[in-house]
């Protein structure tokens, strides 16, 4: 079984009923109890970093989240991706979970072409820099679906995956257990689906 996390933070049910139409057993839950139990855990989120880490430890889920990310697959989506790494800069300075070393930072003040609108919205290849098993059903170039106006640096170790955006944006990223996707596999048809079904299987 899944684990979806509920912090009321994004649209789970959206990401839920993907998981189900693969025939993937998925549960939307803030029970610590049902994410210990689950075979694999995803972070959703959407919205900004310091609320959702101010919810997630209001909660108690946070360290609930880092314990099982030690010893089961963790999948962070979007947000739940920018929520992995040590801290952001959006809107003050943030902790985050610490799964994966780098920052989240604003994605404007980067772009080598300031024509370009933010937040990034629509589609873009993917890139993919080193062979995962979350990509075994994924061709290079496949197109994937971003909405946001931060993103992932100083984490060239754990990135996986970039899209060109002027810059190379952080697409994808794993240390350990944990991985990350800043696009919405969700959203992104059937090559996301296929990364579900891939990291479903991990």
């Amino acid at each position: 079984m899944i684990a979806v996390i509920d912090y009321g933070v994004g649209n789970l049910f959206s990401l839920r009923s993907s998981l189900r139409s693969l025939g993937l057993e998925a549960a939307v839950t803030a029970d610590p109890a049902a994410i210990r139990a689950a075979d694999r855990v995803i972070l959703p989120g959407v919205g900004a970093f310091g609320d959702a880490m101010a919810r997630l430890n209001e909660s108690g889920l946070a360290p609930v989240i880092r314990a099982e990310a030690a010893r089961k697959p963790l999948l962070g989506i979007c947000l739940g991706m920018q929520l992995l790494f040590d801290k952001s800069c959006e809107y003050g300075e943030h902790a985050g979970l610490g799964l994966v070393p780098g920052q989240v930072c604003p994605l404007a003040a980067d772009l080598a072409d300031p024509a370009l609108k933010v937040p990034q919205i629509g589609w873009n290849a993917l890139r993919i820099l080193r062979p995962d098993p979350l990509f075994r059903y994924l061709r290079q170039g496949e197109y994937v679906y971003y909405v946001h106006s931060y993103y992932a640096k100083h984490c060239a170790e754990s990135t996986l995956a970039v899209s060109d955006y002027s810059i190379p944006v952080t697409g994808a990223v794993r240390s350990g257990l944990a991985w990350g996707t800043q696009f919405h596999p969700e959203k992104s048809g059937d090559a996301g689906l296929r990364i579900l079904q891939a990291f479903a299987e991990l």
